[in-house]
């Protein structure tokens, strides 16, 4: 079993609802759910002038290889309403991989770690809370430890 960790965001519609439908999903169709981070608001990262974001982190364990956990949360978005039209733009729900156990993958469609989860304050507050001992396997740091040193200024809340 692989540990894998996944950040879900919204910022349209009904956002505690829709985090709470990708996380039944995702329980159904991906791997059962272990753990669970508190939900935090959070402004909106990239473009700033957006809605605010609810953020959650969960853990599974899957026997699943990373592209099969990718091409299975990119279905539920799509089936949450997911719309793809500009980078950093609003979304009802969006599911990223933040790590797949320790695997360093660099494909076109993945890359694992995710690449800028180290610069996001949105990512490490509520992976903090359910790993914040796990050791990031590029940066060879804590998530604790990376949180600890982050220049994210962005206002993140837990609810």
């Amino acid at each position: 079993m692989i540990d894998v960790f996944l950040l879900l965001g919204s910022n349209l519609g009904n956002r505690q609802l829709l985090l709470q439908q990708a996380i039944a999903h995702i329980g159904g169709r991906v791997a059962p759910v272990i753990k669970v981070s508190p939900v935090y608001e959070t402004q909106s990262w990239g473009k700033t002038n957006l809605p605010d974001y609810l953020n959650q982190v969960i853990m599974l364990q899957t026997t699943l290889t990373a592209k099969q956990v990718l091409d299975r949360v990119l279905a539920i978005e799509t089936e949450l309403g997911r719309k793809r039209e500009e980078k950093w733009g609003s979304r009802t729900i969006d599911i990223d991989i933040l790590f797949y156990g320790d695997a360093v993958i660099n494909q076109p469609d993945l890359v694992v770690p995710h690449p800028q989860l180290h610069h996001r304050r949105f990512t490490l507050e509520p992976l903090g809370m359910i790993a914040p001992d796990l050791i990031h396997p590029v940066l060879n740091k804590t998530i604790l430890d990376l949180k600890n040193n982050l220049n994210d200024n962005l206002i993140v809340k837990k609810l």
